[in-house]
């Protein structure tokens, strides 16, 4: 009887820890015996992967948060060498957090190892010349925006396949609004608001202040608010950042998809939340603030003027963006008002996001194109 095929799976964040979740049930819909290990969170795990670290002690985001963060970098990447040195998996399957996973990508390579990438790093965002350099030691990527696949096969090598956006089947809602408000014990005739301040400790200690001033303006103006806790924050990393004490509203981690469904507007963290809540019909502004010197270096290279993913693929702002300074509650209370004023066209700019997305079905694609690489 042959051997289990055996995958190394690394996912850095909240992201793509329910990236992953979902290719790995596809891939075990086509091997059930196939086994896992790597470095992921709650849906990995429920998926069935065996957990080497988990995922919170990879998530940074920025250059300076990395550095803040990279003996726990450090020390996982030895252990996946580790792992890659004594068990010799049949792949090694990288899911987003471009930072780290290149450079494991680059030693599976030297070992000799099948190297799968999952959702592509942003080359369009940040320079091409990195599309060149991947080609040589990533032997297959699946990008899931059409225009990636010819920027990174326009080096000599077609080694990108387009499957889709794995979002699209991962945004199942299973709830109405009215259902949804009622199970939580919301309101169903006032406005509800949702805040998702990020799925890194950075990113809560940077914005969840600001967000809960300016979510405490709308609730005096009537609105009821609901923050949404990524799987990778702790309950107690919230409080604190809060200033101490219980958070003074509503925090619920295991909803966020029928929340979003049934909310008015959203406050959220840029990423790939944003994309989660105009696919979801909630109108939103988009927030973020970097570290200063991590803002500099993004604006030394960066080359697009739009930061937020939805804005990024309709190729316009369509959802407000504030950074850094402009960061404030009052602009955040006047940003939303201004999106709300405005609701035929959001919902236009919503409709042509969802056609531009393409089909269902991407994670399905991506488990097949893995597979090709196995034995």
């Amino acid at each position: 009887m042959a051997e289990p095929r055996q995958l190394l799976l690394v996912a850095g964040e909240a992201s793509g820890d329910l990236h992953g979740g979902a290719l790995l049930q596809a891939l075990r819909r086509r091997d059930p015996a196939l086994e896992v290990a790597g470095v992921g969170g709650e849906r990995l795990r429920a998926a069935g992967m065996t957990t080497l670290a988990d995922v919170s002690s990879l998530s940074a985001a920025g250059v300076v948060e990395i550095l803040g963060s990279i003996r726990r970098h450090h020390r996982v990447m030895r252990l996946l060498k580790r792992r890659m040195d004594r068990q010799r998996p049949d792949a090694v399957v990288l899911i987003d957090y471009p930072g780290f996973n290149l450079m494991v990508a680059r030693e599976a390579h030297r070992r000799g190892i099948p190297v799968f990438f999952y959702i592509a790093p942003q080359v369009w965002a940040w320079g091409r010349g990195r599309a060149r350099r991947m080609a040589g030691f990533i032997d297959r990527l699946a990008v899931i925006f059409p225009f990636e696949e010819g920027i990174f096969n326009a080096h000599g090598r077609e080694f990108a396949r387009y499957v889709g956006h794995p979002l699209l089947d991962e945004i199942q809602v299973t709830s109405s609004p009215e259902q949804t408000r009622r199970r939580h014990g919301l309101d169903p005739r006032r406005p509800l608001l949702v805040l998702m301040p990020g799925s890194r400790r950075s990113e809560i200690r940077l914005l969840l202040p600001v967000l809960l001033a300016a979510a405490e303006q709308l609730r005096r103006r009537g609105w009821q608010v609901v923050l949404l806790r990524a799987s990778t924050i702790d309950p107690a990393v919230l409080e604190r950042e809060a200033g101490g004490g219980s958070l003074p509203l509503f925090c619920i981690a295991d909803d966020t998809v029928n929340l979003l469904h049934a909310a008015d507007a959203g406050l959220v963290c840029s990423g790939t939340a944003t994309l989660q809540a105009a696919l979801l019909g909630c109108p939103h502004v988009i927030v973020y603030r970097f570290n200063w010197l991590t803002l500099l270096l993004a604006r030394l290279v960066t080359r697009h003027r739009v930061l937020g993913l939805p804005n990024v693929i309709l190729g316009r702002q369509e959802f407000p963006e504030l950074l850094q300074e402009r960061v404030t509650p009052a602009a955040l209370v006047a940003a939303l008002e201004g999106l709300l004023a405005d609701r035929p066209r959001v919902e236009g700019a919503i409709a042509e996001l969802r056609r531009r997305m393409g089909p269902p079905g991407a994670s399905a694609r991506a488990a097949d194109a893995l597979l090709e690489l196995l034995p």
